[in-house]
């Protein structure tokens, strides 16, 4: 059981807010976000730029800046329609993910099974694996960077793609060595849902997971749409801005051809925030939320950065790549999905806080664009203003709850054997009955005794951390039960707090 409220599947597209419906619960929290993406667009020479802010399920805040194109000066609004680039990938992984659980594809058969093109591929040394499907979903392929030439290769043919892939492409290393971004690898990921489904991704990805999801604006043929809605790209070059040819819809799409609203784009990440954390209750949805998860789930290759556009003294994140999103674990806002999206025209950025079940958008028509420093220092200024949530809690199972009052009574007796029979096979083993007495004797002649009601704060159905407030100070613990049924004390300590 988790303590948060979480809005039913069921009504996800409903539920979304739009331009016209944003929650006034904290005015003057968005108004400092606003300043935050504005000034950004303003020192950035972006046209125009929209963001959203989705929390629990909703649309609570989106606001349009600038100008959709520079001739009808056609204001920026939560409807205007622009290419996010990159953050197409994360329609494309899930896809691939759905097609996994219908049994219609493994992640660690080795691609060439699906597509045969692939099977006379020369690999960099003769002990090389093969490239697996997982390997494209996770960057880990051995293919070299291809920014911005992807962006380019978007409207490819299909028959130049088939001719490429028998061809053969160089890889840079042997996969699965390191993390290498590579739209390459996606473009073939794109391949394999045509071959698997017997349908041109585009249309399969539009049906299965877009339409469900209420994105009717949403898709892969950006020219198809009015273009009175249409956010142009443009390049800012000789002190001017200057459209971008137009990129058409093509073989490689499924790497980042995706066209979509702030509007549209606030249901897709509602959808995704509402798979965390895992739960009981009805499963639906266009994927399901344990497959949605798997997207945070990579192949290693961590590395330590700063937090994105935070400056020098932000503090420092452990990053790895998961399928379609960078995942981080940040030290004021928790467990974070983010991946960014740059284009010929465009600039993108997306941030999922899954701990706090809140995800932060934009939008930019301005060539690589990415509006990643207002993302995060509007996420930060939330934060200060206590408009970021809390972090989902687990409840306390029963089984933790009656181990924590029987540590208590370890505590007030000063003996182990006051617990009762619930003792692990290698508790006393470990340390025996006199030397905890020693100990607790010890502990208790510093700090007095406690005050045991304090909850334990459980970090698992089977584990947990606890603080006492004592009359000469508090002490901080950790209780560790076994798997065994029924579960019993494994470890169990008992510190005082420094000051």
């Amino acid at each position: 059981m988790i303590m948060r409220t979480w809005f039913a599947a069921a009504c996800m597209a409903a539920c979304i807010g739009t331009a016209h419906a944003q929650s006034d619960f904290n005015r003057a929290a968005f108004d400092k976000t606003d300043r935050i993406f504005d000034e950004y667009r303003l020192d950035a020479h972006i046209p125009g730029l929209v963001y959203g802010i989705v929390m629990d399920g909703k649309l609570v805040h989106v606001k349009g800046f600038g100008i959709q194109d520079t001739d009808n000066r056609r204001p920026v609004t939560a409807d205007s329609l622009f290419r996010i680039a990159s953050m197409s990938k994360a329609f494309t992984a899930l896809t691939i993910l759905k097609l996994r659980d219908e049994g219609k594809l493994r992640l660690d058969a080795p691609a060439e099974d699906y597509v045969p093109e692939m099977k006379g591929w020369i690999y960099p040394t003769s002990d090389s694996p093969k490239i697996t499907v997982r390997d494209l979903l996770s960057h880990a392929g051995g293919f070299v960077t291809d920014n911005p030439l992807g962006d380019r290769q978007t409207p490819m043919p299909e028959d130049e793609f088939t001719r490429i892939l028998k061809e053969g492409v160089p890889l840079t290393r042997a996969p699965e060595m390191a993390y290498e971004y590579s739209n390459m690898g996606y473009g073939i990921l794109g391949r394999i849902i045509t071959n698997v489904s017997k349908t041109p991704y585009a249309g399969l990805i539009t049906q299965q997971v877009m339409k469900p999801l209420g994105m009717d604006s949403t898709g892969y043929y950006a020219d198809r749409a009015p273009l009175e809605r249409r956010a142009l790209g443009y390049r800012w070059e000789d002190q001017t801005w200057k459209i971008e040819p137009f990129l058409a819809h093509g073989a490689l799409g499924a790497m980042g051809g995706v066209q979509t609203s702030a509007n549209d784009y606030a249901k897709w990440v509602a959808f995704l925030l509402q798979a965390w954390p895992p739960r009981d209750g009805a499963d639906t949805g266009p994927a399901k939320r344990a497959t949605v998860r798997e997207l945070s789930q990579g192949v290693g290759f961590a590395s330590v950065q700063g937090r994105p556009g935070g400056g020098p003294d932000a503090c420092k994140q452990p990053v790895y790549y998961g399928k379609a999103f960078r995942v981080a674990i940040d030290c004021d806002l928790g467990l974070a999905l983010y991946h960014g999206g740059g284009y010929p025209g465009y600039g993108s950025h997306v941030v999922l806080f899954v701990d706090r079940g809140v995800g932060i958008f934009a939008f930019a028509n301005r060539t690589y664009a990415g509006p990643v420093p207002p993302i995060w220092n509007a996420a930060v200024a939330l934060l200060k203003d206590g408009q970021m949530g809390t972090a989902a809690t687990m409840a306390v199972s029963d089984t933790l709850a009656s181990r924590y009052q029987a540590i208590a009574a370890i505590y007030k007796t000063g003996d182990v054997k006051a617990g009762g029979d619930i003792l692990a096979l290698n508790f006393l083993m470990d340390r025996t009955a006199e030397n905890w007495a020693k100990d607790l004797a010890a502990l208790k002649a510093n700090v007095g005794e406690c005050d045991t009601s304090a909850p334990i704060t459980p970090t698992g159905a089977l584990s947990g951390t606890f603080r006492w407030r004592c009359a000469n100070g508090r002490v901080k613990g950790d209780l560790l039960l076994s798997g065994d049924k029924p579960a019993r004390i494994q470890s169990v300590s008992y510190s005082p707090i420094m000051p």
